[in-house]
């Protein structure tokens, strides 16, 4: 039986590739780097700040990652100070939280956002209907790693296989197989179907309001 709900955030709870993709590029430009194109950004995204500037450099010009340090504090600085620039939750998203809420399942979001910038987010899209979020902090390893995903488990008393793990990528896949819960491919997010089948989903949602559904049949 599934008892709680754990959501990635970028691509799955909310459409961020505009502000991700805005912040970073103006960021580059200001190091005298070539800016990169929106679509890029599905891919640079879902394994963190650092590693989404790792891979800007990477294609902007700097493949020696010199301006590493800097630029990764710049863009964190200048992300945190506005996160829901250009932020969107997806269309049914908050209707389907409701749902699953009412159905009594326990919501919580395990992302490689920054804590503050997750809270800051998650508040601001979707008030209060959330009880745990766990973005990137201090001692927590960053997904793939499936700690945060049994972190919430632990915080809502239930076990791991009564667990739904929602996400858009193959590091969402692997997190949430790895923690041992029902894992689910968000097909609206920033990656592709085949991306999740061969990262092993356990079910594909095309909408948000699948997900009720798909929670339904799994219990």
């Amino acid at each position: 039986m599934i008892k709680a709900c754990i959501f990635d955030l970028d691509g799955t709870l909310a459409d961020t590739l505009d502000s991700l993709a805005t912040v970073a590029n103006g960021v580059l430009r200001d190091f005298g780097l070539r800016e990169l194109p929106r679509e890029n950004f599905k891919y640079y995204a879902g394994e963190g700040a650092t590693m989404l500037v790792r891979r800007c450099l990477k294609d902007a010009g700097d493949p020696e990652l010199t301006l590493l340090e800097k630029m990764d504090q710049v863009y964190r600085e200048r992300f945190n100070a506005n996160p829901l620039y250009l932020v969107r939750a997806y269309e049914g998203m908050p209707e389907t939280l409701r749902q699953l809420k009412e159905e009594g399942m326990f919501l919580g979001v395990c992302t490689n956002k920054p804590q503050e910038a997750a809270l800051k987010v998650i508040r601001t899209l979707f008030g209060d209907v959330f009880d745990e979020i766990v973005g990137q902090q201090e001692g927590l390893p960053r997904k793939p790693a499936p700690d945060g995903a049994l972190l919430l488990a632990s915080r809502f008393g239930v076990q791991p296989q009564e667990c739904m793990y929602i996400g858009d990528t193959a590091t969402d896949m692997q997190t949430g197989l790895g923690a041992g819960m029902f894992t689910v491919g968000a097909l609206w997010g920033f990656r592709t179907r085949e991306e999740l089948e061969e990262n092993h989903a356990q079910e594909l949602a095309e909408s948000p309001a699948d997900l009720c559904r798909i929670r339904r049949e799994h219990d």
